[in-house]
């Protein structure tokens, strides 16, 4: 597989994946909006535009599968956004749905 196959797969799953991929992005460590984005870019070459980020992240939120909270740091109000135990759930569940399908599934022909 050549390394343009591989952004492309990448970049692929990034963009269908978007909520989980935000889900472990907080579950690694807590995050504002800003750093999401910066950190996506630039461990899956995925731009995400503000106007599609932050209806995800108040989804997420309203879901359960994350939470929020305002801190201040170096005078600026920023709001941190944290994994829920749901949310961990979600990831994992998605995870093992995934595994299985990649590696167990014996698909035959009919």
């Amino acid at each position: 597989m050549t390394e343009d196959q591989k952004k492309r797969i990448v970049q692929r799953i990034a963009r269908n994946f978007l909520d989980i991929l935000v889900l472990r992005l907080i579950q690694a460590e807590p995050m504002w909006g800003y750093k999401i984005i910066k950190k996506t870019r630039r461990l899956f070459g995925v731009k995400i535009r503000h106007g599609a980020l932050y209806p995800l992240l108040n989804s997420l939120e309203a879901e359960g599968y994350a939470r929020s909270k305002k801190i201040t740091k170096e005078g600026r109000v920023r709001k941190v956004y944290t994994i829920t135990p749901k949310g961990k759930q979600l990831v994992k569940a998605y995870h093992q749905f995934l595994k299985e399908q990649l590696e167990g599934l014996d698909i035959k022909e009919a």
